[in-house]
C-alpha cells in the first residue's frame, strides 16, 4: 500500500474541505430552505480545518495503528457533537 506523502495529504484534506464548504453554496442556489450567511461559513470552515489539523497530527503523531483509528473516531465523535451544536442546538 503507497502512503501518501504530507504535502500530499494536506491537498487533499484541503480540496475534501472545500467540497464539502460548495455543498451548501450550491444548495442555497437551488432553495431558500438553504440559507447561510458569511458567519456561517467562516464557522464551517474552521470547525473542518481545526478537524483536519487534529487528525494530521495524530496521523504524524501515534505510531500505532489500532490507536490512531480509535483517536480519529474519537476526533470525528467531536467534531459531530459541535456541528450538530452549531447547527440546531442539543
Amino acid at each position: 500500500m503507497k502512503m501518501i506523502s504530507p504535502s500530499n495529504r494536506l491537498m487533499l484534506m484541503l480540496s475534501i474541505i472545500s467540497g464539502i464548504l460548495c455543498i451548501p453554496l450550491i444548495a442555497m442556489q437551488f432553495t431558500d430552505e438553504v440559507n447561510w450567511t458569511a458567519l456561517d461559513f467562516m464557522a464551517a470552515a474552521i470547525l473542518l480545518v481545526a478537524g483536519g489539523a487534529m487528525l494530521e497530527l495524530l496521523w504524524r503523531k501515534v505510531p500505532v495503528k489500532s490507536h490512531r483509528i480509535m483517536y480519529s473516531v474519537g476526533v470525528f465523535l467531536l467534531f459531530l457533537i459541535i456541528w450538530v451544536e452549531l447547527a440546531v442546538g442539543i
